[in-house]
């Protein structure tokens, strides 16, 4: 597989979690643990069929059990760390925040083997933060309101997380995608653990909520993990990184279109400063 088709693979993943804030709005009233566990057992279960048809098992067998923790962590941590975050914060301020992935991938993987810094990324940094900071400032348009001050904070540990498991990842690049199943089936195993320890039941109330859980399970819970394990790992990771932020645009305009949020004059700037922040560090990217 070429470099450009690997990114290009990598890249539907992003078009996929534009969706996943939609979806988890839509899944309310369930609780965070809940919808890992469900959303998680539904991409295991198309990870592990998608192996066997492949004939991908064997290979399986010589991942080492650390590759397989270090997964199910990043799985896990992100998507509870996310679904936490939109549950305790405007969706789209939430979501803005939690999208900072992308160009921490792209600083992250300043530190690999093999790549390199350029004035452009750390510029870009700056301008995509500033972003960040502003939807922060400006609350949900009426001020700064502390009682968003914890989805926020979970919202940018979300994207540490993820970031730190996307450039990791390219450290075991010899492993195989179809491990991404087993990291799918842990996680679920783990979040149904957790869930009945430490949350309460409560399944979606509607046939929407119904449908944006299995929505999530299928796509940006499901799928996309798939496509991304292919693209950090073959493809151009700076390029694949930057390129991301073009999913905090197509996410925002998914929640205003739908009514879930208001088209604010701050969202929206916030918006295009993120995206032009990681542009302009998509630039210094090709340009290298």
């Amino acid at each position: 597989m070429t470099k450009p088709r690997a990114t290009a693979i990598g890249f539907i993943a992003v078009l996929l979690w534009s969706l996943l804030a939609l979806f988890t709005v839509g899944s309310a009233p369930t609780p965070p643990l809940l919808m890992n566990a469900v959303c998680f057992s539904i991409g295991g279960a198309l990870g592990l069929i998608w192996t066997g048809v492949t004939g991908g098992f064997g290979r399986l067998r010589t991942v080492p059990p650390k590759v397989f923790l270090f997964g199910a962590i990043g799985l896990f941590g992100y998507h509870a760390l996310y679904f936490s975050a939109l549950r305790l914060a405007p969706a789209a301020q939430a979501g803005l925040i939690a999208y900072l992935w992308p160009l921490l991938i792209v600083l992250f993987s300043g530190l690999l083997p093999g790549e390199k810094l350029r004035t452009g990324h750390l510029l870009g940094a700056l301008i995509g933060f500033a972003g960040a900071a502003l939807i922060i400032a400006s609350g949900t348009g009426s001020g700064f309101q502390t009682e968003y001050l914890a989805g926020y904070g979970l919202a940018l540990l979300c994207a540490l997380t993820w970031s730190g498991y996307s450039v990791l990842s390219r450290r075991v690049g010899d492993t195989p995608t179809s491990s991404v199943a087993v990291f799918c089936v842990i996680t679920a195993v783990a979040s149904w653990i957790l869930h009945f320890a430490l949350e309460e039941t409560v399944w979606p109330q509607t046939t929407i909520s119904w449908l944006s859980l299995v929505a999530l399970g299928l796509g940006p819970v499901g799928l996309a993990f798939y496509v991304w394990d292919i693209g950090i790992k073959r493809g151009d990771i700076q390029l694949l990184g930057t390129s991301s932020y073009a999913a905090p645009i197509l996410s925002t305009a998914v929640l205003v279109l739908t009514g879930i949020a208001e088209p604010t004059w701050a969202l929206a700037i916030a918006a295009a400063l993120v995206t032009g922040g990681a542009l302009i560090a998509a630039r210094a990217s090709l340009s290298g």
